[in-house]
């Protein structure tokens, strides 16, 4: 007979540390976002436009990005490196694994991105007198952004919920903050159940944002 008792009182004790804890899976969410753009933007063009080294080096970074475990990525940063006498700290080998998987997802949207623009606009930029730099710059990769908006949106919000994986390495974003009070009090449902509504709340927050920016920046 089910005869578990709720008590909700040590939960709401503690729900600003909850809160402070969010913010930390935020911030190292959108950080592994940043630097996986700027990462997958480089290794679209590597894939698309080089040869030898750096294209092999830009092939194997995608594909054991997108084909091997978000966990087991993590676990080389952490427990790999560590192997050979680089240790990180918790909060470095979250955001080094976070940005390693988003730069390999990313590139691919990228590419695809690159594609959808046709080749004549980087003809007709050259022919006003653009650089490739500039032709990029100014014309392509703008198109490119329009295109994978929608993707890196759902990229943010798959960083932010693989980001609890960081309890495994003792990182304490939400889910490892949640994992210590609920070990102390053992109010496992109850602490789970606030931090599941703490990142519904983050995700649908994103969500609200990324419409917001589409908005402004798409308007024509």
């Amino acid at each position: 007979m089910f005869d578990y008792n709720f008590h909700w009182r040590p939960v709401l004790r503690t729900l600003p540390d909850l809160i402070q804890a969010g913010l930390t899976t935020l911030e190292v969410a959108t950080l592994s976002m940043v630097i996986g753009i700027l990462l997958g933007l480089c290794l679209a063009l590597a894939r698309m436009n080089m040869t030898g080294p750096l294209k092999w080096l830009a092939v194997t970074w995608i594909e054991l990005a997108r084909n091997t475990p978000a966990l087991f990525q993590l676990f080389f940063f952490g427990f790999g490196l560590g192997a050979i006498g680089i240790n990180l700290t918790p909060y470095t080998i979250i955001l080094a694994g976070l940005s390693f998987n988003c730069a390999g997802y990313l590139a691919e949207n990228f590419r695809g991105g690159f594609q959808a623009v046709p080749d004549t606009q980087l003809k007709a930029a050259r022919c006003l007198g653009m650089n490739a730099w500039q032709a990029y710059t100014r014309i392509v990769i703008p198109q490119v952004f329009r295109v994978v908006y929608h993707p890196i949106t759902n990229q943010m919000v798959w960083a932010v919920l693989m980001s609890s994986l960081g309890m495994l390495i003792g990182f304490r974003e939400l889910s490892g903050e949640t994992q210590f009070f609920a070990s102390r009090t053992f109010r496992i449902f109850e602490y789970f159940a606030v931090t599941a509504v703490l990142y519904y709340v983050i995700v649908k927050l994103i969500l609200a944002v990324s419409r917001l920016l589409a908005m402004r920046l798409f308007r024509y």
